[in-house]
């Protein structure tokens, strides 16, 4: 079942790759490829040819009359054509390279362009139930192995096989069959150790590669979690758990460069038994007077002629099963299939005023766990509708929902009367500006973050939108200005200031709909007011979707829509719903109760 599924493996990877070899539209890389064989053939024919001139220059060499007043004259032309014909080899393997680098690295680049950007189309559901630096490591080893594959076995193993077979015909047709049998059995030999022994590598280095993954994994996690560790005192345990993992890989590595010390060995006692058996072989010819001393060399220079192709095999081939391993992991993540996906023929939203409607949405993160159970609601174009209730209730789950993160399993989304599963993604998210609750900003400048809502924006427009978030003010005093870089995850600034970063992207963005999800519950009390106002402010006409867990943030709504166990169970103005003294109300008093309570303690630290 391995050897099938190996070779299955080997049958795709060629296949995926074989467009990368000879790309579509692109003559000059066509070109490249020609150029790149035709030196190969060159290359090979003069390898061949080698052993031959030496062979005829010892011969010359041994007959040549010391008396004679032309001592040297025809040799000397014999070891000029070997040198000639050794440095053409060398030359026309070098230029093979040459030519063909640029076709292996667009290779390079085009494959793993298009996992990125097949990454980017999986659902929320595959991210979120994956590890970013085992991802990482998936893409990364399996596009070094890209320029391996397409390199060395269209330019090592196959024409390795042709020189080897050349080389045993040779033998054959000047010193007969038995030359070529020990030749034939000797590499026959030498290729099932090799891939006996590697197959076993194989599955260990399997294990070491788990292993590292698990070492990234965890080491990226503590990392961007930093904070999180430290406010549990918590360094000791992650660096047990990253030892416990290091541990691992460390077994695995020792057993990995054991095993290949025993493969490397082996080939050696193989290729040295052999050659030993042709040699003495050529001196029994000798001295039966059936060889000459140049045939002896010409054996002798075949035998190291191939060692080197035969050595280069046992690591080619031990590099080829890593990188099919390699190549697993990265065709894997090709193979995920989007969740979510666009219909065949969907269509760009069509501009309109932003009217929302959900219509009887039922959907579950698993089967047997229900979220939303038949929830339906509309909020009219240029209004202003938030979504409260209790943790757990479902009010994020409304949000993922409008911007197709997940699709929900019954029930329809309109906007502006188009069910957002007939129309592209790219056209619904473009409509729709969202202001998070954990606003996580690029390790760049202040200027590409807030770019990043409109690349193509101008300077002017990037200002204003600032401007708009009333945080120009704050970035004009820093020594870089906009050119100030926020570090990882924006941790070089407040809560507050990633919050108006994040309002300016969204902002520049221009949406027809703006969504804000919690966007003021991590911040205090103070800079709470001040975002709440901000967000009035550049929402004020548009259409308005609030999810919050403080209900002081949205008394002004023209409809709070209250979520329970996946379901709405009240809906009305904040005056209406107090009025009404259900969930609510109740929700609102625990809040004032807790908020007083806040201000007593902080009243009592200050005395």
């Amino acid at each position: 079942m391995e050897k099938a599924n190996t070779n299955s493996n080997v049958a795709r990877t060629f296949f995926t790759l074989l467009p990368y070899l000879w790309p579509a539209q692109r003559r000059d890389l066509k070109l490249r490829v020609v150029l790149a064989i035709f030196s190969l053939v060159l290359a090979k024919v003069a390898n061949v040819y080698v052993p031959l001139i030496l062979g005829d220059a010892v011969d010359r060499l041994s007959s040549l009359d010391r008396q004679s007043g032309l001592v040297l004259g025809i040799p000397l032309a014999v070891i000029l054509a070997y040198g000639a014909f050794r440095l053409s080899a060398l030359a026309l393997n070098q230029l093979r390279d040459a030519f063909f680098a640029r076709v292996a690295q667009n290779a390079v680049r085009r494959l793993a362009l298009r996992v990125f950007q097949h990454l980017h189309v999986l659902s929320i559901r595959f991210h979120l139930e994956r590890k970013t630096g085992a991802l990482n490591r998936f893409i990364d080893r399996g596009t070094n192995s890209i320029q391996f594959l397409l390199s060395f076995v269209a330019f090592n193993i196959v024409p390795t096989v042709v020189e080897v077979l050349l080389v045993c015909g040779i033998l054959w047709v000047l010193f007969g069959l038995s030359y070529a049998l020990v030749t034939l059995v000797t590499i026959a030999l030498y290729v099932w150790l090799t891939f006996a022994i590697t197959a076993w590598r194989t599955r260990i280095r399997r294990q070491m590669n788990q292993a590292d993954n698990e070492v990234s994994s965890r080491t990226v996690d503590a990392l961007l979690n930093f904070e999180t560790v430290r406010y549990f005192n918590n360094e000791t345990h992650e660096a047990q758990r990253l030892d416990q993992a290091l541990g691992d890989y460390e077994h695995a590595a020792v057993l990995t460069r054991e095993s290949l010390s025993l493969l490397n060995a082996a080939q050696a006692a193989v290729v040295i038994v052999g050659g030993t058996i042709m040699l003495t072989m050529a001196a029994l010819d000798i001295r039966d007077g059936a060889m000459t001393v140049g045939d002896f060399v010409i054996v002798n220079t075949y035998l190291m002629q191939l060692a080197v192709p035969l050595n280069m095999l046992g690591t080619v081939y031990r590099e080829i099963r890593q990188a099919l391993v390699d190549m697993e992991n990265l065709f894997s993540l090709l193979d995920e299939v989007s969740e979510v996906a666009d219909t065949p023929g969907a269509r760009p939203l069509g501009p309109g005023p932003g009217e929302i409607e959900y219509q009887d949405v039922v959907f579950g993160y698993h089967p047997e766990r229900c979220i939303l159970k038949g929830l339906s609601f509309r909020v009219p174009a240029g209004s202003t509708v938030a979504i409260v209730g209790p943790t757990g209730a479902g009010k994020t789950t409304i949000s993922r929902l409008l911007l197709r993160f997940y699709d929900p399993a019954s029930g329809r989304i309109l906007i502006d009367g188009q069910d957002i599963c007939e129309v592209t993604q790219d056209s619904l998210r473009r409509a729709i500006g969202v202001v998070p609750q954990d606003t996580v900003l690029f390790n760049d400048t202040i200027h590409y973050n807030i770019a990043y809502g409109d690349p193509q924006a101008n300077e002017q427009a990037i200002v204003d939108a600032a401007r708009t978030a009333h945080i120009h003010q704050f970035i004009s005093t820093l020594p870089e200005g906009y050119q100030t870089r926020v570090g990882e995850r924006g941790l070089k600034l407040s809560g507050g200031e990633k919050q108006r970063v994040a309002i300016s992207r969204a902002v520049l963005k221009e949406p027809e709909i703006f969504f804000f999800d919690e966007a003021t519950s991590s911040l205090d009390s103070h800079t709470e007011i001040e975002i709440q106002r901000n967000l009035e402010e550049i929402s004020r006409g548009r259409t308005s979707l609030v999810i919050a867990h403080r209900l002081s943030t949205v008394v002004g709504a023209d409809q709070i829509l209250v979520l329970d166990d996946g379901a709405i169970v009240e809906r009305g103005t904040h005056p209406e719903l107090l009025a009404r003294d259900g969930l609510y109300a109740r929700l609102w008093r625990r809040q004032k109760k807790e908020r007083l309570q806040q201000g007593s303690a902080a009243d009592t630290n200050v005395s």
